[in-house]
């Protein structure tokens, strides 16, 4: 009998959504924009996180990087002035590689442009290729692989020799004819250079272009490119992900020592975790993720208060239908949950919607980064949940309202 009266009343307020199509329609589409600017924009930091968690694992968990340190100082209610504390020679970065002897490998390197052009006969590409001078090491430590080709040997580094690596993009831009351009020579920076290797696509993100790269010898580059104050990069892949911590302590140990640092001196250079930069940005996302919850949460609250005054207006005009139902039988508790299942019914339909639309329309952040396509689960729980709540609060009013009425004096209005 239980079931018997649920049903009926799902019929009759099914039936009552199809009378009033275009009005139920408008209350679905409130309550659909309203979720789909929430599941969309979570969606949207969803991919963000995956790709910014991805797109650092190339490095791996057990490497760090040893850099120039630089900070903003503010002196009085003046502008901000920039504090430097000495820049990283290449004598105290190969002095480090050298007498580094924990279970690692090190990695010097130096980013000397990121606006070289690069021609071969009548090719040549844009001005925008990143020259990055590096070791027989670098590699290794940053994730990449070679397609064609092989890496720099530590003889070549030492020999100054004139030999270069191509990203994947570049190598397309300055060899469009040629798959493969090993043996082949380039001209950058007014030098020519043999090339030896070209890299396996990588993949852009967050501003890097780790395939429209032309990789030299970095003593090469310490010539060729040479500016003041050049500031060399160290990076450390640990061989076990377990001892990172104790190699960041001998690491810093033992530039502290290169750099005539006493115990009493402020390190004057930084050491960040190749994971660190990842767990920053995706923290960062949370003060968005609140906001967006609260945006969506206020276009929601909108849609209910638009959900209940229809409902309140569906209770008027059906005031007399109410008081037939009631004459025949019916009693309050059934009129009231009618207009609830209505209600509640309007609201998922709007959910539904809402959450589709929202997970397609996050995705499109999903499709610029070339990342996995996104379903916050989580959050598409939640946005059932919020939608259900929306339906019961909004149609409890007009509901209790509705089982209220008199009988007699709703067969009398017209």
């Amino acid at each position: 009998m239980k079931w018997t009266l649920i049903y009926e009343n799902l019929r009759i307020a099914l039936g009552s959504i199809r009378t009033n199509l275009l009005r139920t329609i408008l209350t679905i589409l409130i309550i659909g924009i309203g979720l789909t600017a929430l599941i969309g924009i979570l969606t949207a930091i969803s991919s963000i996180e995956k790709t910014i968690s991805n797109k650092f694992t190339g490095m791996g968990a057990n490497s760090f990087t040893i850099e120039n340190r630089g900070m903003n100082v503010q002196i009085g209610k003046g502008e901000l002035r920039n504090k430097r504390y000495g820049f990283i020679s290449f004598k105290e970065a190969m002095q480090f590689k050298d007498e580094f002897d924990f279970p690692a490998i090190v990695s010097v390197s130096h980013e000397a442009t990121g606006s070289a052009t690069v021609k071969h006969e009548s090719d040549k590409s844009n001005p925008n290729v990143a020259v990055i001078g590096a070791d027989e090491n670098f590699l290794a430590v940053e994730g990449h692989t070679i397609q064609y080709g092989r890496n720099f040997t530590k003889q070549e580094i030492s020999d100054n020799r004139h030999v270069a690596i191509l990203g994947s993009d570049l190598a397309k831009k300055v060899f469009p004819y040629h798959p493969n351009p090993v043996d082949k020579v380039i001209i950058s920076g007014g030098a020519k250079y043999k090339v030896i290797g070209v890299l396996e696509e990588k993949g852009a993100g967050f501003g890097s272009q780790s395939d429209n790269i032309l990789l030299l010898p970095v003593t090469n580059v310490r010539q060729v490119f040479s500016r003041p104050n050049m500031s060399y990069k160290m990076v450390v892949k640990a061989n076990d992900s377990g001892q990172v911590d104790v190699a960041i302590s001998e690491a810093t140990g033992l530039f502290r020592i290169i750099r005539r640092l006493t115990v009493h001196d402020e390190a004057n250079f930084n050491v960040n975790r190749s994971d660190n930069l990842s767990r920053l940005l995706i923290e960062s996302t949370g003060s968005v993720t609140l906001v967006a919850f609260i945006i969506g949460l206020i276009t929601l609250i909108g849609a209910a208060i638009g959900l209940m005054n229809i409902m309140l207006v569906a209770v008027a005009e059906r005031t007399r239908e109410i008081g037939i139902r009631k004459a025949i039988g019916a009693n309050s508790k059934a009129i009231r949950n009618q207009f609830l299942f209505e209600s509640i019914i309007i609201g998922q339909l709007g959910g539904v919607i809402g959450i589709v639309v929202g997970v397609l329309v996050g995705n499109l952040m999903s499709m610029v980064m070339e990342s996995a396509f996104i379903v916050p689960w989580l959050w598409v729980i939640v946005g059932f949940v919020v939608c259900l709540v929306v339906g019961v609060l909004s149609g409890l009013i007009p509901a209790l309202k509705a089982s209220r009425l008199d009988p007699i004096e709703s067969l009398r209005y017209e």
